[in-house]
């Protein structure tokens, strides 16, 4: 219930926004007297569908506020989980005029690996033998949707938006805990959260050729509080399109997120970082 919950969330934020914006968008597009200023390096509508191959480092954390407890665990290097991990991604972008519109983002990173720990640790106020069988589980989903507005009319232009992302995640370990070296029993912790942030864009394109187009995207989100943190991405990229309205993008991404969550007597971090190529399936109209 929960993953239906989030997913419902951030695809509602992408598909309402296209229900609401595509009879402006037609009737923008339908408007010719609007084409001598409209730049050969932005798309009436545009829609990419691909994934993100990123070099992944997962650190979550977890500590009981009262005994002053604290533990760290690095999901890649002590769990063994893959480092490199395809990460499915949909973005879409809309114009109401020549200048200004609509973009929304979606990304999903789902990690989980059941292993033996590399060394002992401490996590939680729970002690973890070296080779004990630990579980670990990483489910992250970001989505955004901002109003962005477009500088310049020739083949460079220059973005600003302003909006909000959404985030759920959740992480956690289980394993076989000991006290002295004698097993204790199955001991773990967990957490769940959600929230919303407002989101800063920036971008900029630029045509080399109405088929050939380079670009430069980058966003960042914010939340203070109990519940908050971070998350910082940027990508540089390339567009082709041997066919009028179908092509392909090839870009290099950056991503940084840390998410904690601060309770009366616990607390609870999940450090995230990113970064690879990505691919995706371009259509434009």
């Amino acid at each position: 219930m929960r993953r239906t919950a989030h997913l419902t969330a951030c695809s509602g934020v992408i598909f309402v926004g296209l229900a609401l914006t595509s009879g402006s968008v037609f009737a923008q597009s339908t408007d010719s007297s609007s084409s001598d200023t409209f730049s050969p390096a932005l798309d009436r509508f545009s829609l990419s569908l691909g994934g993100y191959y990123a070099d992944t480092s997962t650190t979550i954390g977890a500590g009981l506020n009262q005994y002053d407890v604290h533990g760290n665990l690095n999901l890649q290097h002590d769990l063994g989980f893959p480092q490199h991990e395809v990460v499915p991604r949909l973005r879409a972008d809309f114009l109401l005029g020549d200048s200004q519109g609509f973009s929304f983002d979606y990304y999903r990173v789902e990690q989980s690996r059941t292993g033996s720990a590399n060394a002992a640790f401490n996590f939680n106020g729970n002690a973890y033998d070296a080779n004990a069988s630990i579980t670990g589980r990483l489910n992250f989903d970001f989505g955004s949707a901002a109003y962005k507005w477009w500088f310049g009319h020739s083949s460079d232009v220059f973005g600003v938006g302003l909006g909000a992302g959404y985030y759920h995640i959740f992480a956690g370990i289980k394993g076989q805990a000991s006290l002295n070296g004698n097993f204790e029993g199955e001991a773990g912790a967990s957490a769940s959260e959600n929230a919303w942030a407002p989101e800063l864009e920036l971008g900029w394109r630029h045509a080399f050729t109405d088929n050939i187009r380079m670009y430069f995207n980058a966003q960042g989100l914010k939340k203070n509080g109990d519940l908050g943190g971070h998350i910082y991405d940027g990508a540089l990229g390339v567009e082709w399109f041997p066919w009028k309205n179908v092509g392909f993008g090839a870009e290099y991404d950056y991503t940084r997120i840390s998410v904690h969550d601060r309770k009366e007597y616990y607390h609870d971090d999940v450090a995230l970082d990113l970064d690879g190529p990505s691919v995706y399936l371009r259509f434009r109209f």
